[in-house]
C-alpha cells in the first residue's frame, strides 16, 4: 500500500473480495522509491512503492561507528539503484546493526519488500516507526506489506493508512490507498470520501473509482429500499 508516489504506476484494479479480505492484486498506488542519500530509482517493478527518505543525524569524523554505518547506508543505496537488492539488504542490515536508526531500518524494509520477505519488511518498518513515528511513508509502506503478505491484514493496513493520512492530509496517494482499503473492507461511504480527496489533490484515476463506488452505494440504497417495501 504504499509509497510516496512521485510517479504513478498502479498495478491493477481492485478485485471482488470475499469476507472483506483484500485481494493480493489491489488498486493501491505506490510511489517510486526515494532512498536515503540518493535520487529516485525503480527496481524494474511494475509497482512504484512508497519508499520515501528518512532523516539521519549527520555523521562526524569523531564517531567512527556512525561513519561506518553511514557508509554502509550509502553503499547499499548505490547497489539498490543498480538492481542488486540482496547486496543492498546486507549493507542496510550492517548499517542498522552498527547504528540503529530510522533510515537504515526504512531502507532495509524496502529491500525485504522487493525480495517478498514481507514479515521482515513489516518488522523493519515497525521498528522504523518506533524511531520516527511521524513518517507517513513508513506507515504507508507498512500498510502495503500488510496487504500483500500471505496472511493479509487489512485491519492493520487501514490503521496505518489512517495514521499516514492524519500526518499528510493533503497527500493524494495516501488518500487513494486509504480509499482502496476502505472499499475493499466494505466501508463504501468513507471510501468515496477518500477517493474524492484523492481526485481533488491530483490522482486522475480516482474518478473511475468515484463512479464505481457511487454506483455500489446507490445499489445498496436501492436494495434496502426494495426490501423495506416488501
Amino acid at each position: 500500500m504504499f509509497s510516496r508516489f512521485a510517479s504513478r504506476a498502479p498495478k491493477s484494479t481492485l478485485q471482488s473480495l470475499s469476507r472483506s479480505i483484500p485481494s493480493k492484486s489491489t488498486n493501491l498506488l505506490f510511489r517510486k522509491s526515494r532512498y536515503v542519500y540518493s535520487n529516485p530509482a525503480t527496481l524494474g517493478s511494475s509497482i512504484c512503492h512508497r519508499f520515501a527518505s528518512s532523516t539521519t543525524p549527520h555523521s562526524t569524523a569523531s564517531d567512527p561507528a556512525e561513519v561506518e554505518a553511514l557508509n554502509c547506508l550509502e553503499q547499499g543505496t548505490r547497489l539498490l539503484e543498480e538492481g542488486n537488492v540482496e547486496g543492498a539488504k546486507n549493507l542496510y542490515k550492517r548499517s542498522a546493526e552498527i547504528n540503529r536508526n530510522a533510515s537504515s531500518l526504512y531502507n532495509l524494509g524496502v529491500t525485504h519488500y522487493h525480495l517478498k520477505e514481507f514479515d521482515e519488511a513489516i518488522a523493519a518498518w515497525k521498528e522504523c516507526i518506533v524511531l520516527q513515528p511521524a513518517s507517513p511513508d513508513a506507515h504507508t509502506n507498512l500498510a502495503s506489506a500488510y496487504i500483500v503478505s500471505p496472511i493479509s491484514r487489512p485491519d492493520l493496513a487501514l490503521h496505518h493508512l489512517q495514521i499516514a493520512s492524519s500526518i499528510s492530509p493533503e497527500d493524494p496517494e495516501i488518500a487513494f490507498n486509504l480509499a482502496a482499503v476502505l472499499e475493499a473492507t466494505g466501508k463504501l461511504e468513507e471510501a468515496l470520501e477518500q477517493y474524492k480527496r484523492s481526485e481533488k489533490y491530483g490522482v486522475e484515476r480516482a474518478k473511475i473509482h468515484i463512479r464505481n463506488v457511487s454506483a455500489k452505494i446507490l445499489g445498496q440504497h436501492t436494495q434496502k429500499s426494495g426490501q423495506s417495501d416488501e
